[in-house]
């Protein structure tokens, strides 16, 4: 028996006819609603049950690229343009699926693509709900200041947020990049508050203004900024004193910053006072004064004001003495230190009527020898200072004759004089030249045997003699210029 062959068998005749052709191939039915069901799972679904795999893959990618776009612009023109995408692959199954010769409807096949369609869609709707309600806790966190609240809350936002509703999100992104800037702030306005660094202070409110341009950001600025303020003021006086008085001269901004300026106000002269006594303590008298000063310039109605006038006297009594001491240890003789230049101490005893201490310089061969109740060695004790010069021939008192034990016949002649002290004499309270410009030293002349050196053939004897004195010569001579 024959059987009947298909295909073309290479030892048959060229003669024997072919078999019949195979039956082309037919696509999957698939329905209108199912193909479009299918598409609106951006899942392409609809494209593999007709058949379509090129489709497929071209609206997958084409899916995968505009999710990819929106989550990183986060711009509502990538969402409308998803959203278009997304109709017009359902439009395009069923168009497809409409010119189909056969599209009966499978149940089964149906429902499978509407519950993938529905868990795509409910799972989107699900995630953009809860993206709303982080961005509200976002919102209400940064409204009351809370950055630490709002970075948490923004932490909370995934990938998938970020694909189902980029634009929702974003802003809290903005919010956690505010905050982590207002955190840099408040660490470099902890540090100068520390340390008393006026350029920590300029770095942190340039940073605090450059975050407040940015609308929504006020009350977590101020946040930052009240903390700040809350620290003040510090331990150190001086530190606050610098600190305050760089936010006093701060130029308004008339935003929150310029709350800075009240506490400023409040807390500046406290702190002017408190560093003016600390550097009292330290001997830095000059620095001191500018700090007491500061503050009878800036608040001169504060109720500390008294207490700045007191610190200013003191500074200033203090600033005085200590340049009268140094002129006092530079001086060696009566042309140098203080007596070559004159400095006023307003602390020092009046120069009044009585007798005034003296703090004695220059030669003091005579000054020594003076009572003790009369000297002094310390400038702040002292109402005169006396330069005395060496001693000189003063008023002639007596002149006499000495044996010459070289000639009987030509005595020596001797002229006792006074002793001259040339005086400078300041009243130290002020500074000025008084009293007496000399003095002169009575004492005894004559003695019956004149002692003196003898230099040679050629001396010409003893010459002029000073009267030799006594403690009460001196004490006499110099009564006048002690006591008024």
């Amino acid at each position: 028996m024959n059987h009947p062959t298909y295909g073309q068998d290479p030892h048959r005749s060229a003669d024997v006819p072919p078999g019949p052709a195979e039956p082309p191939r037919t696509r999957p039915p698939c329905d209108p609603v199912t193909a479009a069901l299918g598409n609106a799972s951006l899942l392409a679904i609809g494209y593999l049950l007709l058949g379509h795999r090129w489709s497929a893959a071209f609206a997958v990618a084409g899916t995968a690229l505009l999710l990819a776009l929106t989550a990183s612009t986060a711009e509502t023109w990538c969402e409308i343009l998803l959203l278009l995408w997304w109709a017009a692959g359902i439009a395009h199954g069923w168009f497809l699926a409409r010119r189909r010769a056969e599209h009966g409807v499978r149940r089964g096949q149906r429902a499978g693509a509407l519950a993938v369609t529905l868990a795509v869609l409910l799972t989107v709707v699900l995630l953009r709900v809860d993206a709303y309600g982080i961005e509200d806790r976002v919102d209400e966190a940064r409204e009351s200041g809370d950055c630490g609240t709002a970075v948490a809350a923004q932490g909370e936002v995934w990938f998938g947020h970020r694909l189902a509703g980029a634009p929702v999100v974003e802003p809290g992104d903005a919010v956690v990049e505010a905050c982590h800037r207002l955190e840099r702030a408040a660490s470099t306005l902890a540090d100068a508050r520390r340390n008393g660094n006026t350029e920590g202070l300029e770095r942190g409110f340039r940073i605090l203004t450059d975050v407040l341009s940015r609308p929504g950001n006020e009350q977590t600025v101020g946040t930052v900024l009240d903390t700040f303020l809350d620290g003040l003021p510090t331990e150190d006086s001086c530190d606050t004193a610098d600190i305050t008085g760089w936010l006093r001269d701060r130029e308004p901004t008339r935003d929150v910053l310029d709350r800075s300026a009240d506490t400023a106000a409040r807390t500046e002269p406290a702190a002017s006072v408190g560093c003016g006594d600390d550097l009292m303590a330290e001997d830095a008298w000059q620095q001191a004064r500018t700090r007491y000063q500061h503050l009878l310039d800036e608040y001169p109605d504060h109720a500390r004001a008294d207490e700045a006038r007191g610190g200013v006297e003191k500074a200033t009594l203090a600033i005085e003495l200590d340049e009268v001491r140094r002129l006092v240890e530079n001086t060696s003789d009566a042309e140098s230190g203080y007596c070559d230049t004159p400095a006023k101490y307003s602390g020092a005893p009046p120069y009044r009527k009585g007798s005034s201490r003296a703090l004695f310089l220059g030669d003091t061969e005579y000054t020594g020898r003076l009572p003790g109740r009369w000297r002094t060695g310390d400038p702040a004790k002292a109402a005169l200072v006396v330069c005395a010069s060496t001693a000189e021939n003063g008023a002639a008192v007596e002149t006499c004759h000495y044996e010459n034990e070289k000639s009987a016949y030509l005595p020596h002649r001797v002229t006792f004089h006074k002793v001259r002290i040339p005086l400078k004499v300041y009243e130290l309270r002020t500074g000025k030249r008084v009293g007496p410009r000399q003095v002169q030293i009575s004492g005894g002349s004559c003695p019956r045997v004149l002692l003196y050196e003898y230099y040679g053939p050629y001396d010409l004897g003893p010459g002029d003699q000073l009267v030799s004195t006594t403690t009460s010569d001196v004490r006499d001579a110099f009564r006048p210029v002690v006591k008024r």
